[in-house]
């Protein structure tokens, strides 16, 4: 075994999570390395949808405008299709990702960022290449075996995938984000809840140009019904975009208890020409893989030194678009805790609210994303599909759409409700955007809970410590505008404060002297450097002008004083200390609470 290699944080896997740690940690200034056991990133597109939570997280790493070179913008996501083939009739659409003109302002109105669909085979190379550039250490061919720990840091055995020889690393702290059969949690025995391998799909991804079929229709997912289908499964698959409109990834479904067929090319070739609905158009098969539908999650994220992250820890189907998204998202999380820890500016005890914050978001998108699978059979049942004896009674069925008279409109009128029940599949912005924290390091001001309109399918911004702080455009002297979102995050604390809060300067001067941690302030009102010109600031804020919002380097609200007093300082130095782990703030709050308000 060779010598052995010492970092601060070493990170298993180079996915979503894996890379998002890395390159947030090395933008941190943390040493930090990465491995991953192939050769190479993804090289299969799988991970596509990039919500506008994630898209913040690539815009505060200096990404958002590499996304965009390769991402397909969201006004090219929108019109899911359900039909009997891509080139065949259709049974309906529905409008997704916002591209509803009556859900779009509710897109644009909670973000300075834009949806996008970004496959994997893109988005992890951003993620690598910055987390190199700004000095992370990246080892490919390099596989994780094992672990210990022990009170000052983990040691990972790891074997090299060219020389075989084995070698180990020394970490302060290590991230397992080595994916859905993550070897990490099996070694740490990590507490899991549900079901593996519920289903079984096959993907075949393919060069096709389908532009005469699609693009007057533009959209990300087509989904095919074909019953009594001569290539077997289920009689249900879908064509995704991966660039338009000329590769695709076909989906078509297998019965997991016989297990996964052998897919020959000419039967990959046959899923895809089947579902395309042309015969003739040529087709160039690249790959094909198997994988099932999982329902599980992690009710413990952390033992010790060592954390998960990723699919690690939220295992589920990929409806509702919510995988790679929830797993940068828990980087964001973890990483400038962990930064802050190894700085010597937090207590390690903060980095247990990694588990308190993150398994519940978990738990919630095991769920919404399986149970969104439970919004599809009801437009089977709706085209008599279930109700049928025969493969021809299923096509007479679904042929009584079209015809005239009381049993015509009745199934015409159960498709499109059936289809309109999918809403929550493809918008549940609510999910994707109003994540609420509560731990130890948010701390609560005793203003009423919020009360939802509908949780899961609209955002709802709010300044109620926990949540993310809301975006609202501001504007700097000579009238460019910049977002809420932007003034705060890099890794920093920052308040945001009105017109006579010009005392939370001196307040974060002095907690920067008492605990070491830098805290940006931003006056933002008339006749400041920032003018809230629409008066939109002052309406989110939940709180006087003199008053504050302390924001997380993650976005989410730490503290929120309702006004400034001359107690400030001490206020704000002990609300720091209890956020930074460091000593608990009083409980009855360390400032003046706000009035119960919900904003």
């Amino acid at each position: 075994m060779s010598a052995r290699i010492e970092t601060d944080v070493l990170v298993i896997g180079s996915g979503p999570a894996g890379g998002g740690a890395a390159a947030l940690l090395a933008r941190y200034g943390i040493k930090t390395m990465l491995v991953n056991k192939y050769g190479w990133v993804a090289n299969t597109p799988r991970a596509h949808i990039t919500n506008q939570r994630t898209m913040e997280v690539l815009r505060d790493l200096g990404l958002e405008k590499e996304v965009k070179l390769y991402a397909t913008p969201n006004e090219l996501m929108g019109e899911n299709t359900i039909c009997a083939s891509v080139a065949g009739e259709e049974f309906g659409r529905i409008r997704t990702w916002g591209t509803d003109v009556r859900r779009r302002a509710d897109y644009d109105e909670s973000s300075p960022t834009a949806m996008c669909d970004l496959p994997q085979t893109y988005l992890e190379p951003i993620l690598i290449g910055s987390s190199a550039r700004d000095g992370a250490k990246l080892r490919f061919d390099t596989e994780y075996l094992s672990h210990t720990q022990d009170r000052n840091g983990v040691t990972a055995r790891l074997r090299d995938g060219l020389s075989g020889e084995e070698f180990e690393v020394r970490a302060k702290y290590m991230i397992g984000a080595d994916g859905a059969n993550s070897r990490v949690v099996s070694d740490l025995d990590l507490p899991l809840e549900g079901e593996m391998g519920k289903s079984g799909s096959i993907n075949i991804l393919f060069e096709c140009d389908l532009t005469k079929y699609v693009a007057h229709r533009p959209s990300v997912l087509y989904w095919v019904i074909q019953p009594g289908s001569d290539i077997g499964g289920l009689g249900i698959g879908v064509v995704r975009m991966v660039r338009p409109w000329n590769k695709w990834l076909a989906i078509w479904g297998y019965d997991v208890e016989q297990g996964p067929p052998d897919i020959t090319e000419e039967f990959a070739r046959k899923i895809v020409h089947n579902l395309i609905g042309d015969h003739d158009v040529p087709v160039k098969i690249e790959s094909t893989s198997t994988w099932t539908v999982n329902d599980m999650y992690a009710t413990t994220l952390q033992k010790g030194r060592v954390f998960a992250a990723g699919d690690a820890i939220h295992r589920h189907p990929p409806t509702n678009g919510l995988g790679s998204n929830t797993s940068i998202q828990d980087s964001f999380n973890l990483a400038w805790k962990i930064a802050m820890v190894l700085k010597g500016q937090a207590d390690p005890s903060l980095l247990d609210t990694y588990t308190t914050e993150r398994a519940p978001v978990a738990k919630q998108i095991v769920q919404r994303a399986n149970k969104s699978l439970g919004d599809f059979p009801p437009i089977a049942v709706a085209l008599g599909l279930p109700q049928a004896k025969s493969i021809d009674e299923m096509y007479a069925n679904m042929a009584k759409r079209k015809e005239a008279g009381h049993e015509g409109e009745a199934q015409r009128e159960a498709l499109r409700k059936a289809i309109a029940g999918t809403d929550y599949v493809y918008n549940a912005h609510g999910v994707e955007m109003n994540q609420r924290y509560t731990s130890d390091a948010i701390v609560p001001d005793g203003s009423a809970a919020e009360v939802f309109a509908d949780e899961e399918l609209y955002h709802q911004a709010s300044s109620r410590p926990g949540a993310p702080v809301p975006h609202v455009w501001v504007y700097r002297n000579g009238g460019h505008r910049i977002s809420t979102k932007d003034l705060c995050g890099q890794g920093r604390f920052t308040i945001l404060t009105g017109i006579g809060g010009d005392g939370w300067k001196d307040a974060a001067a002095a907690a920067k002297e008492k605990l070491g941690v830098e805290i940006d302030v931003h006056v933002i009102g008339t006749g400041q450097a920032l003018e809230d010109q629409y008066g939109e600031f002052a309406a989110m804020r939940g709180t006087t002008d003199s008053g504050a919002l302390l924001v997380r380097p993650d976005f989410h609200i730490a503290y929120r004083s309702d006004a400034i007093s001359d107690s400030a300082s001490e206020d704000l130095i002990a609300v720091m200390a209890q956020v930074l782990g460091r000593k608990r703030a009083p409980a009855n709050g360390a400032a003046r609470p706000v009035k119960a308000v919900a904003v």
